[in-house]
C-alpha cells in the first residue's frame, strides 16, 4: 500500500471528525437539517485548522445521495468521487494560482451549466484573499445572485485581505486554534495506528510546537517518528531536533541562582557544542523563564506551563522570587531582539547568563519603595522613638533580609545619640588643639554614623511632602527629629540675616557655605575681589577668565546662597578683573595698536562686520574707587 502522510490520511471525513471546531460543525448541520442551505460560506482562521476539509465535508453532505444530510455516508458514489478529488460537480481551486479576472469570467460561464450527476456544483476556493480586486469585482454579482444549484465555498487565512464586498455576501465562520489537549489525543491515536510507542511529554511538546494547527502537529510528528526507532521520547525528539533540552536549561539556571558565574559559563559552552544554535538557546530560555514565572505564581496547567511543573528544581524556584524571573524573562526577550544587530551573538548570550549569575542580588522597585517607607516613617517619629517605630523597622528589616548583605534601616534610630557623642568629643578635642578623637577608630566609626546621617536626611527631603499637612503630631515630630539629629556643623546659616553693608562678612560666608557642596566654586569665589552693589545688582570681581566660566556655570547657587543669607533676591553680575594701566602715552598705545593689526582683522572676521571704536575699561587705581567703573561691554549676567 502506498504509504501517505498521517494529515492525509487522518483527513476528517464527517462533521464528527473536525478537531476543536465544534461551533462550526454544529451550525453547519443545523442549518442543513433546516434545509437553510446558503448561497456562500466564506471560512476563515490559521493554518491547518480544518478550513477545506470542512468544505469537503460541507460538499459531502449536499450531494450525498442520502442529503442533503448533516452525516453523509461517505459510501455513495459523490461521497466517494469527492473524498477522491475526481467529481466533476465539486471545483476546487487555487486563489494564488488563479488571481487574474479571466479566471473569474471562466467560472460565470461555467455556473450557466446545471451539475452533471449531483445536486449542486460546488466551488472551493481556496486563499481567496489572493484573487485580484479586479477578480474580486467581477464575483460581485456572480455569489451575490447565483443559480440556485451553485454553491460557493471560499477558504482564507488572511481575513483582512477580503474585501467587505464580498464578506457581506456569504455567510463566514471563523474557525479557531485546536487546544494542546485534543492534538496530543489525536496525537496519541495516530501513534497507536502506526504501532509506535510515544511517551506522554514526548507527544505534549510535539502539540505544543504546532501551535494550533493540527496539519503542523502531525507533520512533525511524522518526522519525530522517521528517527524514533518505534519510541518516541522527550529526550530524543531534543536531540535529534536541535533543541536545548531542559535538563541542560535546569543546570545552567541553577549554576546562575548560586551565583556561579564559572559554571553557568562551562555549562553555555557545552550546549553551544553539541551544535545548537545561540538563537534557539535564547528562545528555549525564554520559553523556560516563561513557565518557570507561571509556576512561581502557582499555575500547574501542564497545557500552559509546556511541561510538568515538576521538572523544575525546587533550589530553582527558591532561589529566586517572581520579579527576579521576570527580570531573567526580561533579559532574554530584549537579547532575542539584539540578536540582529549583535557583532558576535554568543558574545551577547555570555553578557545575558553573565547577568543571571548575580541576579539574586536585584533589587526590585517595589523593595525599594518598601525601604523609602520605612525611612519615611523612623523620620516621622520622634526623637527618642517609640514601639510602633521599632516594631515597623524590624518587619521591614525582615522582609528585606535575603542573604545579601543589605544593610539594615534598624541602626538609624540609634544616630541621635552617635551624634550627639561625636559632637562633644569632638569639639572637646578642637578645644585642645588636637584632632586625636576623630583620627582614632572610634572618632571614625562616629564620622561614618554622621554620615549615614546625612543619607537618611536625604531620604527625609524627599518623602517630607508627601506626608499628611494636616496632622499636626507628625509634623511637630518632623520638627523635633531635625532639630534633635542636625550636627552644628551640618546646619546652615538660614537664620542670619547680614546687612548689604557688611558685604566683606557676605562674600566670606558665602564661601564657607560654598565650601562643603563645591570647593572649586568657593575657592574662585573667595579669590574674587571686593564686592559692590548697585541698583539691587551685586558685582563680583573674577580674578581670571576660568573664575568667570565657573562662577557664571554656577550662578543660580550663588543667588540663592546670597537670598539665603540676606533675605533679599539680588542679582549677580560677574566682571573680570583688569589691571590697571601703566603710565603708557598715546603715542604707545597706537604705536602698539599699529604692529598688531591682526588684531582688528581677527575681531572682524569673528563677528563678521566692522570695527568703529575702541574703548578700554578702567579698573580702580586706588583702594578707594570701586568696581563701578567697570563699563557694560565686559559685564557678564
Amino acid at each position: 500500500m502506498e504509504y501517505q502522510v498521517t494529515a492525509t490520511r487522518r483527513r476528517p471525513q464527517k462533521f464528527e471528525d473536525l478537531l476543536g471546531q465544534e461551533f462550526v460543525a454544529a451550525t453547519l448541520q443545523k442549518s442543513i437539517e433546516a434545509g437553510k442551505i446558503a448561497h456562500a460560506y466564506l471560512f476563515s482562521g490559521p493554518r491547518g485548522c480544518g478550513k477545506t476539509s470542512s468544505a469537503r465535508i460541507l460538499a459531502k453532505a449536499l450531494n450525498c445521495a442520502a442529503g442533503p444530510t448533516p452525516t453523509p455516508c461517505g459510501t455513495c458514489t459523490s461521497c466517494e468521487e469527492i473524498t477522491l478529488g475526481s467529481c466533476l460537480d465539486v471545483i476546487e481551486i487555487d486563489g494564488a494560482s488563479n488571481t487574474g479576472v479571466n479566471d473569474v469570467r471562466q467560472i460565470k460561464d461555467e455556473i450557466l451549466f446545471p451539475p452533471n450527476s449531483n445536486r449542486y456544483k460546488i466551488y472551493i476556493i481556496d486563499e481567496v484573499h489572493m484573487l485580484s480586486t479586479s477578480a474580486f469585482n467581477a464575483l460581485l454579482k456572480t455569489i451575490e445572485e447565483p443559480p440556485p444549484y451553485v454553491v460557493f465555498i471560499f477558504a482564507t487565512t488572511e481575513i483582512h485581505k477580503v474585501p467587505a464586498t464580498i464578506k457581506s455576501r456569504c455567510q463566514q465562520f471563523n474557525f479557531k486554534l485546536v487546544p494542546i489537549e485534543i492534538l496530543k489525543t489525536a496525537l496519541a491515536e495516530a501513534a497507536a495506528e502506526l504501532n509506535i510507542q510515544a511517551d506522554n511529554e514526548a507527544l505534549y511538546w510535539i502539540a505544543r510546537e504546532a501551535t494550533g494547527s493540527v496539519r503542523d502537529a502531525y507533520t512533525l510528528f511524522d518526522q519525530v517518528a522517521a528517527f524514533s526507532d518505534g519510541h518516541i521520547t522527550f529526550e530524543k525528539i531534543h536531540e535529534k531536533l536541535g533543541l536545548t533540552g531542559v535538563d541542560s536549561i535546569n543546570k545552567l539556571v541553577s549554576a546562575c541562582v548560586a551565583k556561579s558565574g564559572q559554571e553557568a559559563l562551562n555549562i553555555l559552552n557545552d550546549i553551544l557544542q553539541n551544535g545548537i544554535s545561540v538563537e534557539q538557546v535564547v528562545s528555549d530560555c525564554a520559553d523556560y523563564f516563561r513557565s518557570l514565572l507561571l509556576v512561581k505564581h502557582g499555575i500547574t496547567k501542564e497545557a500552559l506551563i509546556g511541561q510538568r511543573a515538576d521538572r523544575f528544581p525546587k533550589e530553582v524556584l527558591a532561589g529566586w522570587d517572581a520579579v527576579q524571573i521576570e527580570r531573567a524573562l526580561s533579559i532574554m526577550l530584549q537579547l532575542f531582539k539584539d540578536l540582529r544587530f549583535s557583532v558576535d551573538p554568543r558574545y551577547e548570550l555570555e553578557l545575558a547568563v553573565s547577568r543571571l549569575a548575580w541576579l539574586s542580588d536585584y533589587v526590585s522597585p517595589q523593595e525599594l519603595k518598601t525601604a523609602f517607607d520605612a525611612a519615611r516613617d523612623l523620620l516621622a517619629a520622634n526623637a527618642n522613638g517609640s514601639t510602633q517605630i521599632h516594631s515597623k523597622l524590624n518587619e521591614y528589616n525582615a522582609a528585606r533580609q535575603d542573604g545579601g548583605g543589605n544593610q539594615s534601616f534598624s541602626e538609624a534610630d540609634s544616630l541621635t545619640g552617635r551624634f550627639k557623642a561625636f559632637l562633644q568629643k569632638e569639639n572637646a578635642a578642637n578645644k585642645q588643639g588636637g584632632s586625636s578623637f576623630k583620627n582614632s577608630e572610634e572618632g571614625k566609626q562616629a564620622e561614618h554614623s554622621v554620615q549615614s546621617y546625612q543619607t537618611v536626611r536625604t531620604i527625609k527631603n524627599t518623602f517630607e511632602n508627601s506626608l499628611p499637612k494636616n496632622d499636626a503630631s507628625v509634623q511637630s515630630n518632623i520638627v523635633q527629629t531635625q532639630t534633635a539629629f542636625t550636627p552644628q556643623y551640618i546646619q546652615t546659616a538660614e537664620t542670619n540675616n547680614f546687612s548689604i553693608g557688611d558685604l566683606n562678612g557676605l562674600k566670606n560666608k558665602t564661601v564657607e557655605l560654598l565650601s562643603k557642596k563645591n570647593g572649586l566654586l568657593s575657592s574662585a569665589l573667595g579669590q574674587s575681589k571686593d564686592w559692590t552693589v548697585k541698583n539691587e545688582t551685586l558685582f563680583m570681581i573674577a580674578k581670571s577668565a576660568f573664575d568667570i566660566s565657573l562662577l557664571q556655570k554656577h550662578i543660580d547657587i550663588l543667588r540663592d546662597t546670597v537670598e539665603q543669607l540676606t533675605g533679599t533676591k539680588y542679582r549677580i553680575a560677574i566682571k573680570e578683573f583688569i589691571p590697571p594701566e601703566q603710565n603708557i602715552t598715546e603715542e604707545e598705545k597706537k604705536e602698539t595698536a599699529e604692529k598688531h593689526p591682526e588684531l582688528i582683522l581677527m575681531i572682524e572676521d569673528i563677528f563678521m562686520g566692522k570695527v568703529v571704536e575702541k574703548k578700554k575699561s578702567v579698573f580702580a587705581t586706588n583702594e578707594n574707587d570701586t568696581a563701578e567703573s567697570f563699563t557694560a561691554e565686559n559685564e557678564v549676567v
